[in-house]
């Protein structure tokens, strides 16, 4: 495989699904999912465990996230980029983070208007990022205050200004799970990648920080040439240390991530490979395993499923087994630090601004939204894939390479029957 190298999978014994550390495992864990992965405070954890004390959204046991029941589209995650503020440096950031706040950013006011708007039209898992949450001084303030209206509230930080009393503030404003970036499994690989010395050592302070005061804590982890070799060195450590779950996303070309895409992006061969070896942890480790911005992971579960004979299912494999791949626009959306609506952080697509429209109302009607939730509107080999409806490829990396977020997801080595066929 060239010079692109993925550890092998692990042969041994399984760990029995939904057994692992704190009732995790592959799919029986109460984890968020908080997301952020590509720059300081973005990503998607698709908030596959969260609930209010074991509780999915309201009156929905089970950690199930989501809006209304009779909603055809529930919004699921909500991605809010609180702040473009940051403390690092980032080559692969999605956010081209600063080191200094902009102007234009919403008020602490319009902050909590959004949130009134929301509770009443859904019940989502929202994620608080950045850049730098904590570079926003009334980010607490925003926290409470989503709390207190009955929603889910997570928040990714790249964990190096998480001090002891921060993390006990995290703590008493009702987050429930933090992620934290971890893009390699020593200093000198994750400070190159951070931009920063010693904020490898600094992300792992505040993630003890964080553990002290027992709350949930995740690594995210973008996956590129820099650190596939230590992948599996990864993993450990987060098993180590007590993570909660690690998330690996697969690098998308936007932000600074354009200009590091030729040289750090891993072949379609490789990422395949590397999903393989995921789902083989997956059943091993006892921490839970998530795929993110790696819509091919639900192919790869399916047909590993139909190869060993087992039926996927909530119980076995979590809401993986029961959701779909890319959830842009259909169970995710992305608001921006001055309030215009994305598919995702990674889609740079504006589906409509909160200075002119309610986010209910961007969110049931926005042109963008609406035909990102019909697969049959793929192009490509994507369109005839008979695995879309659960992958639909990752409609920000199509994006990139074509200018259409309808367009053949470009990193996926799997060709379709119909495809081939025709």
């Amino acid at each position: 495989m060239k010079n692109e190298q993925i550890p092998q999978g692990h042969q041994g014994q399984c760990c029995p699904h939904g057994q692992g550390k704190g009732g995790h495992g592959h799919g029986g864990g109460r984890g968020h999912g908080a997301g952020h992965g590509q720059g300081c405070g973005h990503g998607h954890g698709h908030g596959e465990h969260c609930g209010r004390h074991g509780h999915g959204a309201q009156g929905h046991p089970g950690g199930h996230p989501g809006g209304h029941p009779e909603d055809k589209n529930p919004l699921r995650l909500l991605f809010w980029e609180l702040t473009s503020g940051c403390n690092l440096r980032c080559i692969h950031c999605r956010a081209v983070a600063q080191p200094e706040r902009v102007e234009g950013e919403l008020s602490t006011q319009e902050c909590f208007s959004i949130i009134d708007n929301l509770v009443t039209f859904a019940n989502p898992i929202l994620v608080l990022t950045g850049g730098e949450p904590l570079y926003r001084p009334d980010f607490f303030d925003i926290a409470a205050y989503a709390n207190s209206k009955g929603l889910r509230v997570a928040m990714a930080t790249n964990g190096t200004l998480v001090t002891g009393e921060n993390a006990k503030k995290i703590k008493d404003v009702g987050i429930q799970r933090v992620s934290i970036s971890l893009d390699g499994a020593t200093a000198e690989t994750h400070d190159a990648f951070r931009g920063i010395p010693g904020s490898f050592e600094a992300a792992l302070r505040g993630f003890e920080n964080l553990k002290k005061q027992g709350l949930s804590v995740q690594f995210n982890t973008t996956v590129a040439k820099h650190n596939l070799h230590e992948i599996k060195d990864i993993l450990k450590l987060a098993v180590e240390k007590g993570a909660d779950a690690l998330h690996i996303f697969m690098l998308v070309p936007v932000g600074c991530g354009v200009e590091i895409a030729d040289e750090q992006m891993v072949s379609a061969e490789t990422y395949e490979e590397l999903l393989h070896w995921f789902y083989e942890e997956s059943k091993r480790v006892p921490i839970e395993l998530k795929a993110t911005c790696a819509p091919h992971y639900h192919r790869v579960m399916r047909q590993r499923a139909k190869e060993e004979g087992i039926t996927l299912t909530f119980q076995s494999h979590g809401l993986a087994a029961v959701t779909k791949g890319c959830l842009a626009g259909s169970g995710v959306a992305f608001l921006s630090s001055k309030g215009k609506v994305q598919p995702c952080g990674y889609l740079p697509v504006t589906a409509g601004d909160i200075h002119e429209q309610s986010l209910q109302e961007i969110w049931e009607k926005s042109e963008a939204f609406l035909a990102l939730r019909e697969p049959d509107n793929l192009k490509g080999k994507c369109g005839v894939c008979e695995f879309r409806k659960v992958c639909e490829g990752c409609r920000a990396r199509a994006f990139a390479q074509t200018g259409d977020y309808l367009g053949e997801e470009p990193y996926c080595a799997y060709k379709p029957r119909k495809y081939v066929q025709d």
